[in-house]
């Protein structure tokens, strides 16, 4: 099926009789024809109704903003809804933040490159020039702005200017510096960090060394949309890998790049996807 017929509903709305019969509905009469359906309630009478809906439809390669209109009026009303149409033909622009580490700016590349992430890279940003050259051989610009406690603010408002209609979401690639408030603003839940620990144990720094130390037998990996809330923001992924006393600190962090990167490439192409609702502090993933 081409592209250009293919969209998906994304919806979220108090549960009550009566929504997925009106939902398809408007979509049958107008002629179209349903792939995939996924939906949750966190309580059957009184929770909040989730649905990520794939479709196909001759229409969407026409006036779209018509339909939306129509869904809006005779059904997003009646349920108040939080909804949005995304298209198959809308390619997800998104930039890379990164510092001097290497392996999960690699694994987005490498998917990127063979077509598993489905998505333009604009550029990737950097408080360091280490991985200039790695970046620039697969043909992306890559820019450099070092940042120091007095030019923090003045880095980001570059980094914006250069994003600036030309980005739709941004992912940290184990980019080692804190956004402020004012720059998250700019991108709500847009924003993908990889934290190197299995939140909420061990948060900060030195996660590696503070599992040592307290001889866990697992560690972990966790990708989530960024708040102001340092870590704490709405989880999309987590994994983990299972350790004994025999791995020191720098195995540990070995088998942790592994999951760190696997982690980070999920959680990017869910959101590529459209698969990702988020609710309050949490998300909703409908993953395939």
């Amino acid at each position: 099926m081409p592209l250009s017929r293919r969209a998906c509903l994304l919806i979220s709305c108090p549960d009550r009789p009566g929504i997925v019969a009106s939902v398809s509905g408007f979509l049958f009469e107008r002629g179209a024809n349903i792939v995939q359906l996924d939906q949750y309630s966190t309580h059957p009478e009184e929770g909040t109704y989730f649905m990520r809906l794939e479709f196909d439809a001759e229409w969407v390669n026409g006036d779209r903003a018509r339909i939306e209109r129509e869904f809006a009026q005779q059904v997003a009303a009646a349920y108040q809804m939080d909804w949005r149409f995304a298209y198959a033909d809308h390619i997800k622009r998104m930039a890379v933040f990164v510092s001097k580490e290497d392996h999960c700016l690699l694994e987005l590349l490498w998917q990127w490159r063979w077509g598993d992430l489905r998505a333009e890279i604009p550029m990737v940003i950097s408080n360091h020039d280490t991985l200039r050259e790695t970046v620039e051989s697969f043909g992306i610009p890559f820019y450099h702005l070092p940042i120091t406690k007095e030019t923090k603010r003045q880095q980001e408002e570059k980094a914006l200017e250069l994003m600036e209609g030309r980005v739709d979401f941004i992912v940290l690639a184990r980019y080692m510096q804190i956004l402020t408030g004012d720059f998250i603003q700019h991108y709500p839940n847009r924003i993908i960090n990889i934290h190197h620990s299995f939140l909420p144990a061990f948060v900060g720094g030195r996660p590696y060394e503070q599992a040592y130390e307290r001889g866990v037998k697992i560690i972990g990996a966790t990708a989530h949309y960024v708040t102001e809330e340092l870590d704490a923001g709405p989880i999309i992924e987590q994994d983990v890998a299972r350790v004994d006393h025999r791995n020191d600190v720098a195995q540990l962090k070995a088998i942790g790049r592994n999951i760190e990167r696997t982690v980070l490439a999920r959680a990017v192409r869910w959101h590529i996807q459209d698969r990702i609702l988020v609710h309050g502090n949490k998300t909703i993933v409908f993953a395939g």
